[in-house]
This record gives structure tokens, C-alpha cells and sequence, in this order.
């Protein structure tokens, strides 16, 4: 029997996949909606599949997929999520998934992608791999998101949302200098003059809505 770990920032999406995965014969260990609680739990359960949202909150996903790699947890990934950018598709496997799924697929496919992934295999739902190869003629201004370290997207995707310095510097760990020197940065890379600009590429490029400003 499989032993499966669940991230998700919605209860009702990690209690559904709860009763298919236990209903095919996996067990379910435990559950987070938060990177850091989730990366405690699997290096002390070390279960053999994390199906992993990229959306958590103000946090990613793409975060806790990079400290499982850093710390050569043997746990296998499948991205479990909304997400339909092509960049995304391209980071998670870069950071090691193994799988990637949209929500909305039947649980056939999520079903079918703990399988192949425990088999050793890589994974893309039917609509992750169109995403995929998308990715190969994406725009200069997505190829630069794409080339963002993972810190360098928590800080742009808080920037963005109209979070201070401070308060950046405090959900991360950083000091408020360092934290203005990843927005340096940020501009530089993505060849913006202003936080302004920032906003209109992230809206522009799906990262955030305009209801979010």
C-alpha cells in the first residue's frame, strides 16, 4: 500500500482527495496547507507521493518542491493544480515533480499519475503537456519569469499583491534591505522601471488578477 502526503490550502479539495486515494487502496498520512508545516511532516513520515497545489495562500508551491529536492527527500511529486502556465509546468519538473495534473481532471488521471510516478515514470495530464510544449515558444517576458529563483518569485508575487518591504521581509525571513534588493533585482530581470510595471506584467502574464490590487 502507497502512503500518500497532501498540500492544499482548501480542506474540501484535500478531504475529496482523501476519500479517492483511500478508496484505491493508497493510505493518506497527513495533510498541510502551509509549505513549511508540510517539509516537518514528510522528512518524518518520508511517505512515497506528495501531491502538491501550487497555490498556497501567499505562498507557492514551487517553494516546498525545491526544499524537497534540496534535502533529497525520496518522496515523488505530483503538482496537483490550477495552474495552466506554461512556466509553471516547466519549473516544478525543473524542481524535480514528477507528475503534473490540472484540477478539473477526472480522479482517473490523478489516479493514474500516483502510478506511474511510483513506477518511476514522469507524468503530464493531457492539458500540462500541451502546456509544456507551449513553453518552448513562450514570450521573452514569461521566459524571464521563468528564469526567477523561487525566492525571487515569493518576493515578486508579495511586491505585486501591495505588500511593504517590512512585511515581506517578515513572511520570509529577510531583512527589509534584503528585501529591496530582490526588488532591484526583480526590475533588472524583467526590464521594469517600477512596482507599477511589476503589477502590469504579473496581471498581464496570470500571476495575479486585477480584483487582487
Amino acid at each position: 500500500m502507497s502512503t500518500i502526503y497532501l498540500v492544499d490550502d482548501h480542506a474540501l479539495m484535500r478531504d475529496g482527495l482523501r476519500a479517492v486515494l483511500e478508496d484505491a487502496g493508497h493510505r493518506v498520512v497527513g495533510e498541510a496547507d502551509h509549505p513549511a508545516p508540510a517539509l516537518a511532516d514528510l522528512q518524518r513520515l518520508l511517505p512515497d507521493v506528495m501531491l502538491l497545489d501550487l497555490h498556497l495562500g501567499d505562498r507557492s508551491g514551487l517553494e516546498l518542491l525545491e526544499q524537497v529536492r534540496l534535502r533529497k527527500l525520496p518522496v515523488r511529486t505530483v503538482v496537483l493544480t490550477m495552474s495552466a502556465q506554461p512556466r509553471h509546468v516547466a519549473e516544478a519538473l525543473r524542481l524535480g515533480a514528477a507528475g503534473y495534473v490540472l484540477k478539473g481532471a477526472p480522479a482517473a488521471e490523478v489516479l493514474k499519475a500516483i502510478d506511474a510516478v511510483l513506477a518511476g515514470r514522469r507524468h503530464l495530464g493531457p492539458e500540462a503537456a500541451e502546456l509544456a510544449v507551449q513553453g518552448l515558444t513562450e514570450s521573452p517576458e514569461s521566459q524571464a519569469l521563468a528564469s526567477l529563483s523561487v525566492r525571487e518569485q515569493q518576493v515578486l508575487l508579495l511586491v505585486v499583491r501591495g505588500q511593504t518591504s517590512a512585511a515581506i521581509g517578515e513572511a520570509l525571513n529577510l531583512s527589509p534591505k534584503t528585501v529591496e534588493s530582490y526588488r532591484s533585482r526583480l526590475m533588472t530581470k524583467l526590464g521594469v522601471n517600477d512596482v507599477t510595471g511589476l503589477v502590469r506584467l504579473a496581471i498581464r502574464e496570470g500571476l495575479i488578477s486585477a480584483q487582487e490590487r
